[in-house]
């Protein structure tokens, strides 16, 4: 497994609505990693766009909690996260 750098997660923008942390990837397109991942200990953010990933630097300590009604299921049971997370917000949006 190669690995472009190591990016402290300071360096990365969260976005709490849809709890994905991403970083610039030199493609154009971003690194992207979920809360969820990171709360299960994954470390390693991927681009979509080309097959360059960077190493996570974090404590989970400094992680933000996972809401009590987030659903574990949504993002393992399908074949797109980015679909996924766009349906998310989607929900955000209608009940805000």
């Amino acid at each position: 497994m190669s690995i472009y750098e190591e990016v402290e997660i300071e360096d990365f923008e969260y976005c709490p609505k849809t709890y994905t942390y991403t970083y610039p990837c030199p493609c154009g397109d971003k690194f992207f990693i979920t809360l969820e991942e990171l709360w299960d200990g994954e470390d390693i953010a991927t681009c979509p766009s080309c097959t360059l990933r960077v190493m996570v630097i974090y404590e989970e300590d400094d992680l933000p909690a996972l809401p009590e009604d987030w659903d574990e299921e949504d993002l393992s049971s399908s074949g797109d996260e980015d679909d996924v997370i766009i349906e998310k917000v989607s929900k955000l949006s209608v009940a805000a």
